[in-house]
């Protein structure tokens, strides 16, 4: 499952939106995206068009998690279980749907025998999207908080990503979105027809390389909960 990736930079989303526009110009997010982290996401507005807003990575962030409940992770929803479980099911019957646009996102691989951090883009290296999920959350000062989760599937018969992970682990594999089919996800109306575009990407069109893990966040910035 992916816990980390790389959003793109400030004047990168423009391809992604599509449209020239000033809103995020004093938006800041870390150059990594983990759990908790603030990251930019696309979803549809009530005007038909693509929005993007800054949203915490992992559908449940922390800070909503009760006290005495077991720390749990909720960055990865699997399309397989999506509309039970509860803490994906209420945004999917919603149609809640977002793409997260990203540059790169890290797996371990273990073809050397031992835990290697990859990184896996596209070939040209252009911004890609995944499909995910969002919600909003209600803040003790009265804000709202939105929060998102990346979309996966079954990976064992991908021939590139059934590269990551421990040997003997179910391969799993974030959802590409093609650009073309951006609109048409973010806009979709019934959760039959949302489950038609959670198929894998062509992996001709994707490539992965050795990504080393960059230094630590900061202080200010929540730790990250894994080495990938």
């Amino acid at each position: 499952m992916c816990v980390n990736f790389r959003p793109p930079l400030p004047e990168q989303l423009d391809a992604v939106l599509g449209v020239l526009v000033d809103l995020y110009k004093d938006w800041d997010w870390p150059t990594e995206t983990w759990k908790d982290y603030q990251a930019p996401i696309l979803r549809g507005g009530s005007d038909g068009q693509r929005e993007l807003c800054l949203a915490s990575y992992g559908m449940v962030p922390r800070n909503h998690i009760p006290p005495g409940v077991k720390v749990f992770d909720t960055m990865n929803a699997r399309a397989e279980s999506i509309g039970e479980k509860r803490s994906f099911a209420p945004a999917w019957r919603k149609l809640q749907l977002c793409a997260v646009p990203m540059t790169c996102f890290y797996e371990p691989c273990y073809e050397s025998g031992r835990a290697e951090r990859f990184g896996i883009g596209m070939q040209d290296e252009s911004v890609f999207l995944v499909a995910g999920l969002w919600r909003e959350w209600q803040q003790a000062d009265g804000k709202v908080q939105t929060s998102f989760t990346q979309i996966t599937i079954n990976a064992d018969d991908h021939p590139l990503m059934l590269r990551f992970h421990k040997p003997g682990d179910e391969k799993r594999s974030l959802v590409i979105l093609p650009h073309d089919d951006l609109d048409a996800w973010l806009s979709c109306k019934d959760t039959e027809m949302a489950r038609s575009f959670l198929r894998h990407y062509p992996a001709e069109s994707m490539k992965a390389w050795v990504a080393p893990k960059a230094p630590r966040a900061s202080k200010t910035q929540p730790a990250s909960d894994s080495l990938f």
